[in-house]
């Protein structure tokens, strides 16, 4: 398997041993903390050959990072942890992508890997295709962090996106720990600026949840059943409700998506937001035009919408579209994307 870069794991300092730790008493650690758990059955790596996180117990301070890659709460929290690569890895840090996909596109490896070219990621990434690894850590969310400490005990963990600095003093945290343990001299590098141009959520001020095209989770569906498989025809109503989802023409429902099958399909939808994120796919690539509220895009087309002045995004590559990314704020919209050609797969929008 070709990779990029190989991750620095020291020779063992003695027969049948893997930690260069000084034997101390570890009985508080013991009652206060989960142990880490393994790597388990990864399907590939990336950015780094094979290893285990028992490799990396008792030389590293190890952060491990749930993730996948069309998720837009991973994708915003991703300048944070390069930021934390960039400055502590020279100091004693891992930090490890446990890449968990949701959909079976984000199982492919060349997907994940232009994902993590595309990122910036550094750090090695592993392929938890199967959720093994996430089952062993019990985890349910992404983004979701973990934090090991010198002796590989989890000290610290967090959900979803936010509590950067407090991550990051905990990191400095068990870095200082590591330092004194293995009797280094000299103190861990100081809280740099975080990193710029980043796009943050007020919560209270997002009024629509993530909604699925695909019959598995499709609860939000307004004008047809939602559960059913197959291929159906839907009509838009007259009426549009908020947070409710709308399509129109002839689609071949998946349980994953939605995929449409003539020219001139749509979707409608109602929502209270300031950003809209779509994943989406076509294996032949089609245009969609975005409109809200009836009218093209203006300042507030996101970074996939064409500079051409049509308000249209070449949909291909099965990822997240940024489509609306308004600098003005949260605001109640309507959306509506008119698809040019059939082909198009739906899987989810997300709201920002």
């Amino acid at each position: 398997m070709q990779t990029n870069a190989t991750l620095n794991i020291p020779v063992p300092i003695a027969s049948g041993t893997t930690s260069s730790i000084p034997k101390r008493d570890l009985t508080k650690k013991e009652q206060e903390f989960d142990r880490a758990k393994e790597l388990v059955n990864p399907d590939g790596f990336i950015n780094t050959e094979k290893f285990k996180i028992a490799d990396l117990v008792g030389k590293k301070v190890i952060l491990v990072d749930f993730w996948t890659y069309s998720c837009i709460n991973c994708q915003r929290t991703t300048p944070y942890l390069n930021a934390w690569y960039q400055k502590y890895k020279d100091q004693g840090l891992e930090i490890v992508g446990v890449h968990t996909p949701e959909f079976e596109f984000e199982k492919k490896y060349n997907n994940v890997a232009q994902a993590v070219n595309d990122e910036g990621i550094k750090y090695p990434v592993v392929l938890d295709n199967a959720d093994a690894t996430w089952n062993a850590y019990a985890n349910r969310y992404w983004p979701h962090r973990y934090l090991i400490d010198i002796d590989g005990f989890i000290v610290y963990d967090h959900i979803g996106e936010g509590a950067y600095d407090e991550t990051e003093q905990k990191i400095r945290d068990a870095l200082d720990e590591r330092m004194r343990v293995l009797h280094m001299q000299g103190t861990v590098q100081q809280h740099l600026e975080q990193p710029k141009n980043v796009t943050t959520v007020d919560p209270s001020k997002l009024g629509s949840p993530e909604t699925y095209f695909g019959a598995s989770r499709n609860r939000f569906l307004g004008n047809g059943q939602p559960g059913k498989t197959g291929v159906q025809s839907f009509v838009e109503p007259h009426q549009i409700e908020p947070n409710t989802l709308y399509i129109s023409g002839s689609w071949s429902i998946e349980d994953q998506f939605a995929e449409t099958t003539a020219a001139g399909d749509t979707i409608t939808f109602k929502y209270q937001a300031k950003n809209i994120y779509f994943v989406a796919s076509s294996a032949m690539g089609t245009r969609i035009k975005v409109l809200r509220d009836n009218k093209p895009l203006g300042q507030e087309a996101g970074d996939d919408i064409a500079p051409d002045g049509l308000s249209s995004a070449l949909i291909k590559d099965a990822k997240l579209y940024k489509l609306i990314q308004d600098p003005t704020g949260y605001g109640e919209h309507i959306l509506k994307i008119i698809i040019e050609k059939p082909g198009l797969r739906a899987f989810t929008f997300t709201f920002g």
